[in-house]
């Protein structure tokens, strides 16, 4: 069994990316709530426990505080902003508000040395950090000392040699602390002594025995789209028990073009595995008929959805298990005990999970996973290319990408559109370099010239964005020439549209838009 390092999440945006660096420093990471009991932390054994950032304030009573057992288990420790003020609080020291608050961008003076900043950050050095606080520690537990300091905070990285106990004000988990992902190895593998050998190879080994002694000879069914998340896990099956799934794949309509033909030769052509196929599209349409609220179209679309994949599983005599494509983010996101606008946020991203009724177990391989290391499996089992690389596409597709009521005109123009755009992105070899590419078919019609007529048409949006793991998202930066050339496509080419323009808006985590 590989080493394990646990994340206490303390409510920080970026306490995910903590367990993206571990993990790209070959360590296997979970994160857990802040307030897990002693007996969970006994049985996870760690080889390390990191405590995350978090919005409330150390100095003020009835905040989070770590399980006072950790601090017991002679484990190594990193606190992390919140995280160190919460171990220094709990362990004999002082944190107040400070009057020299920091945002963004900042500088520390390393002032002595210590095992976490061997051969990175050497005394005397000067370093860009990223800090978002604004209380401080004031006085240190007994056996800490200070190793770096910075304007407001002169306990910027503190340490205990002896317990291996560290803490930072900073945040070395975000790319705007240059050195950030480094200071985490040193503290996984030179201060924990973490072997590092945690890999795509070890997670598919260990996955397949685990769904083999789940499922033993029970039948599964998966819902499939054709996207990442349900390919790898249709695969991941197979391989754990061939000739026992059976996938079913709903097409909703709401999907882009060409894709029902791709997602029906993909799993009968490359992975050999039974697929059945249900066109729904006129039933969904007609579901939809004058619905315009897009919370209504998202219920409505997984309350269909659902009674057509139950039809389905019931011709084929019911089914022992269900496969679902959940991934780690989700994981996280349902069980944080510090909540959040991030489940609303995103709901209309998602058609919703089966009924009870159905009484089947669920198998859910890759929800220790995050998108890229989904991507990286699916190579590991030897997945097409075109697959891996496919951009995210929402459950209820390219009705949430229709704002208003859908009707099967503007299915077509917006399809249209929308493959232009790839097709083009495609050519100028720029479609690996974007996380997630779309056409939105906006609720306004404009008056245009087309020739020497006037038209009346649709406006379209287009939207491109960079990510590394979808967490945060920016726009892409196209070329005017680029944008140009695609807006002169689509409306020299899609009957129903004569303006695009493209969206610049950056988003925070929860608004990505999943497959």
């Amino acid at each position: 069994m590989t080493d394990s390092v646990l994340i206490l999440d303390f409510g920080s945006q970026t306490t995910q990316l903590i367990a993206r660096r571990v993990r790209e420093a070959g360590v296997y990471s979970e994160i857990h709530a802040y307030n897990m009991g002693a007996e969970e932390l006994k049985a996870f054994r760690p080889k390390a426990v990191i405590l995350s950032g978090g919005p409330a304030s150390v100095s003020r009573t009835g905040t989070p505080r770590a399980p006072d057992a950790l601090f017991e288990m002679g484990v190594p420790v990193l606190g992390i902003c919140y995280g160190q003020q919460a171990m220094c609080a709990q362990l004999g020291g002082a944190v107040e508000s400070s009057d020299r608050r920091e945002f963004g961008r900042a500088f520390i003076e390393v002032i002595d040395d210590c095992a976490l900043f061997d051969g990175l950050w050497p005394k005397g050095s000067r370093e860009q950090v990223w800090m978002s606080h604004g209380d401080r520690v004031v006085k240190l537990p007994e056996g800490f000392r200070a190793v770096a300091v910075s304007e407001g905070a002169p306990f910027a990285a503190i340490a205990d040699e002896k317990r291996r106990f560290y803490g930072v004000q900073f945040h070395p988990e975000v790319v705007h602390t240059p050195h950030g992902g480094r200071l985490i190895k040193s503290f996984t593998h030179h201060v924990a002594g973490c072997a590092g050998d945690w890999t795509m190879a070890v997670f598919r080994e260990h996955a397949v025995d685990k769904i083999r002694a789940r499922i033993g000879r029970g039948r599964v069914i998966c819902g499939t789209s054709g996207g990442i998340d349900s390919s790898v896990v249709a695969a991941l099956v197979h391989e754990a028990v061939p000739g026992q799934l059976t996938c079913i794949f709903v097409d909703t309509g709401m999907l882009r073009e060409g894709e029902a033909d791709e997602v029906v030769s993909l799993f009968q052509e490359h992975y050999n595995i039974p697929l059945v196929h249900r066109d729904a599209q006129e039933l969904f349409l007609g579901k939809l008929r004058g619905v315009s609220d897009p919370e209504a179209k998202r219920r409505i679309i997984g309350a269909t959805f659902i009674d057509i994949f139950e039809e389905e599983a019931g011709k084929l005599g019911g089914a022992d298990f269900l496969a679902q494509g959940t991934l780690y983010p989700d994981v996280i996101e349902s069980t944080s005990p510090v909540g959040g606008p991030s489940a609303t946020i995103k709901s209309h991203h998602n058609v919703g999970g089966l009924p009870e009724h159905m009484n089947m177990k669920l198998v859910e391989p890759l929800k220790e996973l995050f998108k890229d290391e989904v991507r990286a499996l699916g190579r590991e089992l030897g997945l097409p290319e075109r697959v891996l690389r496919r951009h995210p596409f929402p459950g209820p597709g390219l009705a949430i990408r229709v704002p208003g009521e859908i009707t099967a005109e503007k299915l077509a123009i917006l399809r249209r559109a929308d493959a232009i755009y790839l097709e083009e992105i495609r050519a100028a070899g720029l479609y690996d370099d974007i996380w997630q590419a779309f056409a939105v078919l906006l609720p306004v019609k404009t008056v245009g010239v087309k020739g020497d007529e006037r038209s009346y048409e649709y406006a379209l949006a287009l939207r491109a964005v960079t990510s590394t793991d979808g967490m945060t998202v920016d726009w892409y930066p196209f070329s005017h020439a680029f944008l140009a050339a695609v807006a002169t496509r689509i409306t020299n080419e899609v009957r129903g549209v004569n303006r695009v323009v493209y969206d610049v808006t950056s988003k925070p985590p929860a608004t990505i838009e999943w497959e």
